[in-house]
């Protein structure tokens, strides 16, 4: 975020040590709790939507819900839980987002400031920061930056879960009925990497969009980030923060999908023990 939205960072490790530098380890942990407490829900709705998705279309097409989906039907479910997700990722991302930018060090000449000294906390917390901008701003602010979400997401979540599926058949040996769990955790790594890294064009200008508003007032919606930010700084501004995007993508992503299906595989034991 802050290499995407801020100002005066050179590179990821200039960013790093400015962080620790004016904020301590703290400083790392911004704008984490309301992420943390919403992400067990924000996770069961894709990946559920997702999988039903999938089961619906076998079902429309071959009358089982069980068949091996088409690639066609894993791009198609992809995009669905894609859209679905912004709804829920929206709110959460701009609180993360203005907990994160609102102690950022702003300089005269980006824009119009408000009343709010650049570099002292505007928000007290995630709750009092959704309650304000809420009151402020309304449900239009709760949900700034849907527009790039939904460019960011809809294609990001389709090249997460193809890209999963393929490595998937292709690391699993002909004759076995399920990935192994070193399979699904490198395919799912792997899938998290790509999908993060080709996503960052439009997480940046999702970042600066939701980010404005702290201090500023700088972008009038997504194409006008997009001309603003390309304008100012050129073409490397969409890919600003890839490499941590990239590298964030593989831990995360590859725990995210292990944890997914060693849980199906769990509850479909306990069915099948209950009900012979």
């Amino acid at each position: 975020t802050r290499l995407q939205a801020g100002q005066g960072y050179g590179n990821t490790l200039n960013c790093v040590l400015t962080v620790y530098r004016n904020e301590s380890v703290a400083g790392f942990f911004k704008g984490m709790s309301f992420p943390l407490a919403s992400s067990a829900v924000y996770s069961s709705v894709v990946f559920g939507v997702f999988s039903n998705t999938q089961q619906l279309l076998s079902q429309l097409r071959h009358g089982d819900p069980s068949h091996p989906p088409a690639l066609a039907d894993v791009a198609l479910a992809s995009m669905v839980a894609g859209f679905v997700s912004v709804g829920i990722g929206t709110p959460v991302e701009l609180v993360k987002i203005r907990l994160q930018m609102q102690t950022h060090h702003y300089t005269k000449a980006d824009t119009k400031l408000h009343p709010a000294v650049p570099g002292f906390p505007v928000y007290r917390g995630p709750i009092h920061c959704f309650r304000t901008v809420l009151q402020k701003e309304g449900i239009a602010g709760i949900y700034r930056g849907t527009g790039a979400m939904l460019l960011r997401d809809i294609p990001g979540y389709c090249l997460y879960f193809i890209p999963y599926t393929c490595f998937c058949g292709w690391i699993t040996p002909e004759g076995c009925l399920s990935p192994s769990p070193f399979s699904i955790w490198l395919a799912g790594g792997i899938a998290g990497a790509i999908s993060w890294g080709t996503a960052t064009p439009m997480d940046v200008m999702k970042s600066r969009l939701q980010a404005d508003g702290v201090y500023l007032n700088k972008y009038k919606g997504t194409l006008d980030c997009i001309l603003q930010s390309y304008q100012s700084e050129g073409l490397k501004v969409f890919f600003r923060g890839i490499t941590v995007n990239a590298v964030r993508g593989f831990p995360t992503s590859s725990a995210m999908f292990l944890g997914y299906e060693l849980s199906l595989k769990a509850m479909k034991r306990d069915q099948t023990e209950t009900n012979p």
